[in-house]
């Protein structure tokens, strides 16, 4: 329990009324005026020895040349609240994980990639850092509980951040989810239709077309059209319908002369679902010529014989092909599985298909834990500059980040662990926040320990 000289301290250096007027030496020598107050009116020797060390983190922390003078002013604010929790909760300087530290090292991974010199901090997440911690303050007595609750607060402010109010962000952030969505349907049209093409006799270069390319397809329209039943895709999967059955044998001549009929508009309904899911012309004519191929067998009577009770069966299904698909969180995407991600390339979205290196398992590890909000160096496409990471996917197995010119880069997990293992994506803090200023401290009162109690 903390003494009654820190119950009744009010908030840390820097609590004016005009802010954007304090300067950090200005509020390092009244976090050191504190200081000594309070260790004067500390109860004990490990309380004053708990002061120093707070005293001595806040002091790097304010030095940080890398967070923003607008934005420091709030983190000295938080001196007072933090110093409650150290001297009644001890594991603060044992763990990484306390809310507490976990607050200050996101906030801090979110604004340092920002300079003086450059870019401003936005003022949404100025804002938001400035109400954390003034609901730090009102609740002085609540400890753990109350930096839980505003860590929890600030990582869904995060989400919605660089989703909707981020002008570099939101754009990029948009078209990583619709390849997010396009992909993970085109697994599950492609999971749905291998069972229910399992025991029906298709032809192999029918099937291998509807897995590998028309499931895309498929996918791609139901999410430009923004809905699965919507008659785009109703046309797309009436197609593939009619493939099944025109590459299952005719024997008749009634059945060879409805192919002849139909053939026509069904490829060219092939070619603008290609063309639509950014097929190129070469790859839609080589498509279209091993179909020929398949269809030719059917006239010759090659291919086996779908019963029409089976066809009508398969048609039926594939109407309500979305009733059957199964549930997102059980598609995992792995580069095996991936369609070919660099159709998703535009101006505005650049997918990294190759580079770095074989990825150990503590680098997949490393790339599940990185976080929204903070700052990296990438070296790609002969440049290297500075991104933040603004979206985790799909159960982060898809992750964005976003230059500050607003250009989204988007890796699949085991490409984003190649590059951790490379070295050609770094962070651009070597380590958080509160790790530096806890071995500063550290290197501080290891030549001077007297500090501790003095």
């Amino acid at each position: 329990m903390p003494s009654k000289a820190l119950r009744g301290a009010g908030p840390a250096a820097g609590a004016r009324t005009d802010m954007g007027a304090v300067s950090t030496p200005a509020m390092l020598e009244e976090l050191h005026q504190r200081k000594q107050a309070l260790k004067q009116a500390a109860a004990t020797p490990v309380e004053r020895a708990t002061i120093e060390i707070v005293a001595l983190l806040f002091q790097s922390i304010l030095t940080e040349e890398r967070i923003p003078a607008s934005v420091r002013v709030w983190f000295a604010r938080l001196q007072m609240p933090v110093l409650r929790v150290a001297v009644s909760e001890p594991d603060f300087f044992a763990t990484v994980d306390h809310p507490a530290r976990k607050l200050i090292d996101r906030m801090g991974a979110c604004v340092m990639g920002f300079d003086a010199t450059g870019r401003a901090v936005a003022d949404l997440l100025e804002k938001e850092i400035k109400r954390v911690v003034q609901v730090v303050e009102a609740y002085p007595d609540t400890g753990r509980r109350v930096f839980q609750t505003v860590l929890t607060e600030f990582e869904k402010f995060l989400e919605h951040y660089f989703k909707n109010a981020n002008e570099a962000s939101r754009k990029g952030v948009s078209l990583a989810q619709q390849v997010e969505q396009r992909e993970t349907m085109a697994i599950q049209y492609t999971i749905e239709l291998r069972k229910m093409l399992n025991e029906v006799p298709v032809q192999e270069g029918i099937r291998e077309f509807l897995f590998q390319v028309w499931a895309d397809v498929m996918a791609m329209t139901a999410v430009k059209s923004g809905d699965a039943q919507s008659e785009q895709a109703k046309a797309m999967k009436r197609a593939a319908a009619d493939l099944i059955w025109s590459a299952s044998a005719k024997v008749s001549r009634e059945e060879r002369a409805e192919v002849i009929r139909r053939l026509p508009p069904l490829l060219k309904t092939l070619r603008e679902g290609m063309e639509n899911a950014g097929v190129p012309l070469e790859k839609q004519d080589e498509h279209i010529q091993k179909l020929n191929n398949s269809l030719a067998a059917a006239f010759t009577a090659k291919a086996a014989v779908i019963p029409h009770e089976r066809l009508e069966e398969l048609m039926g299904r594939l109407e309500t092909l979305e009733e059957l698909l199964p549930e997102a969180a059980d598609v995992e995407i792995d580069e095996s599985m991936v369609l070919d991600l660099s159709g998703h390339e535009s101006s505005e979205l650049e997918v990294v298909g190759e580079g770095g290196s074989m990825p150990t398992p503590a680098m997949l590890a490393w790339a599940r834990e990185l976080q929204v909000g903070s700052w990296y160096m990438l070296d790609y496409r002969g440049r290297n500059e500075q991104v933040q990471l603004a979206r985790q996917g799909l159960r982060k197995q898809l992750t964005l980040f976003v230059s500050p010119q607003g250009r989204g880069i988007l890796f699949q997990q085991h490409r984003l662990a190649a590059f951790l293992q490379a070295g050609l994506l770094v962070p651009a803090q070597e380590e958080s926040l509160t790790v530096k200023a806890t071995r500063s401290a550290l290197a501080k009162l290891d030549v001077d320990p007297s500090r501790l109690l003095n």
